[in-house]
């Protein structure tokens, strides 16, 4: 049975996925592009981090960060490779949409990259509703960076 539960800091598996998810990122986006979190920006208070388990198996994990009282932003989302296209993407994207909504959230954003890479994310947020649009926050467009939202 999977299980999501609060991301732990100290668990190597989960420092490892981190890793690799970072490594993916830098290989597969332009320099300066990247705004994936690292270890210490996931560890912010505005940031909340899930991981999704099996039984001892790590499948993936997201974060959730809070923009202001009224929005939110997906970051850092990753699936292990062994478990790719088993539905961890979704079960994760699903758990930060039903914690926003608790929150009272009315929208939820994310940026990400173009390119092959970066498609089956997009498709995945794009089932879940969520469309292009402007940047937001601190964001600046660029010709490889997109930007979705969802308004909840």
């Amino acid at each position: 049975m999977m299980v999501i539960r609060p991301g732990d800091f100290d668990d190597d598996r989960v420092k490892a996925l981190l890793t690799r998810h970072l490594e993916g990122m830098h290989a597969n986006t332009p320099p300066g592009h990247v705004f994936a979190l690292d270890w210490s920006g996931l560890q912010r208070p505005e940031i909340s981090f899930f991981t999704l388990w099996e039984g001892e198996e790590l499948l993936g994990f997201g974060a959730l960060k809070e923009l202001d009282a009224t929005s939110g932003e997906i970051k850092s989302m990753r699936t292990a490779e062994a478990h790719l296209r088993k539905g961890v993407g979704a079960k994760i994207l699903d758990h930060i949409v039903a914690v926003a909504r608790k929150r009272g959230y009315t929208r939820l954003s994310l940026e990400t990259g173009s390119g092959p890479a970066f498609e089956p994310a997009l498709a995945l947020y794009r089932t879940r509703g969520f469309r292009n649009g402007d940047a937001f926050g601190s964001y600046e467009k660029s010709p490889f960076n997109q930007f979705l939202h969802l308004d909840l």
